[in-house]
């Protein structure tokens, strides 16, 4: 299988438990891997045949800026289910949420979740 990669993407969003990360929000960085055959775009290259990551970063940006989660859990789940909705070519997908400013007294690079979602399990 295929990937297409989105790494170490940043935004701002007002995911967390505590009320005063849903007031004043703190960076999240998300990394991806798209998984779909691309031998039919590398051959043709034909744009119709593969997934715009363009696309795909504007609809992360979307929910993870303008929806708000208690949980990353939560932000990955949505962010898998939109785009399998969206994206028809893509047969599966990793996500991975990095959480660098969550509130936790220590010294850390960050905190995280990885899931991967198959669109037919």
């Amino acid at each position: 299988m295929d990937k297409i990669l989105l790494n170490n993407l940043g935004f701002y969003g007002y995911h967390g438990v505590l009320k005063e990360e849903n007031t004043l929000g703190q960076k999240f960085f998300i990394d991806m891997e798209l998984y779909l055959e691309t031998k039919e775009a590398g051959l043709s290259d034909d744009m119709n045949k593969s997934v715009s990551y363009a696309d795909v970063y504007e609809l992360v940006k979307d929910i993870t800026e303008n929806k708000q989660f208690n949980l990353i859990e939560a932000l990955a789940e949505n962010i898998a289910k939109e785009v399998l909705d969206r994206f028809q070519l893509i047969e599966g997908l990793s996500i991975r949420v990095k959480k660098p400013e969550a509130p936790v007294r220590g010294i850390y690079d960050y905190f995280g979740v990885e899931i991967r979602r198959m669109r037919y399990e």
